[in-house]
């Protein structure tokens, strides 16, 4: 658990927060078997800063790329996500508006609701809203570059994020549900996401036959041998799909790198 000033002291079951901390992220840390992706859960009661993530080609040494998706599991009447601009702005103008605060106007606000899935490669200028629970997977990368903080006394990487950023729109081809999607959420160039119900198909477990994260939504997924099991909230390691037991499963989710 990794305290924020945007997270929150009381969180969804089956977390529980210690007293007078204010819980953000939730990571799993990336284990030997799977060190290219992270996954975590976010919780937010306030923003999060305005910031970005170089790509693998831009970053510096020190730095790493970091692509990432969302994935909203409750979003509060009003949450909203900034990702990407309202229209095409120059990286002067980007900065400018950084310093002045204005820069929130300039971003293009998102509507959440649960079911939700966000692609955001890599130069979307983001930021969180409050009110929401989210999966996050991504690129195991913590480079982050923040243009805006609210007045947080937190430190801001302008030069940094301004050279990598994209003063762009986001396309919608990022956006959709997982209604629209079906099992197959993300297929990314670094990992893919998928969303199953129950028993994977045939073609889950033909796809999932190296290392991936599997994270019970709803319902448990045990490991066939051994004793390893997995409840809501938990997630597990598996060496390929074939090594998991999903007899308990309801609502899986399931990752693994490209």
């Amino acid at each position: 658990m990794v305290e924020k000033v945007w997270g929150r002291d009381l969180l969804p079951a089956p977390f529980t927060a210690a007293a007078d901390a204010r819980i953000g992220e939730i990571w799993f840390e990336p284990p030997p078997e799977l060190p290219q992706v992270l996954v975590k859960y976010l919780f937010t009661s306030e923003k999060l800063s305005v910031q970005v993530h170089p790509s693998d080609a831009d970053a510096l040494p020190g730095e790493a790329g970091k692509e990432e998706c969302w994935l909203v599991l409750e979003a509060e009447p009003g949450a909203n996500l900034a990702i990407g601009f309202r229209e095409t702005v120059t990286p002067e103008r980007m900065a400018a508006a950084a310093r002045s605060g204005s820069i929130e106007e300039l971003l293009e606000w998102h509507e959440a609701k649960a079911g939700d899935i966000f692609y955001l490669p890599a130069g979307t200028v983001h930021a969180i809203g409050p009110g929401l629970a989210l999966v996050e997977v991504q690129q195991a990368s913590d480079t982050t570059f923040r243009i805006y903080d609210y007045g947080r006394p937190r430190e801001l990487h302008l030069e940094r994020a301004v050279a990598v950023a994209k003063g762009e729109p986001y396309s919608p081809e990022h956006r959709g549900s997982v209604a629209e999607r079906g099992e197959a959420l993300i297929d990314g160039p670094f990992f893919r996401l998928d969303r199953i119900m129950g028993a994977p198909s045939d073609a889950i477990f033909a796809s999932y036959d190296t290392p991936l994260l599997a994270l019970p939504l709803e319902g448990a997924i045990t490991a066939r041998e051994g004793e390893a099991r997995a409840g809501v909230g938990e997630c597990l390691v598996a060496p390929d799909i074939a090594a998991l037991d999903f007899t308990e499963a309801r609502i899986t989710l399931l990752t693994r790198a490209r």
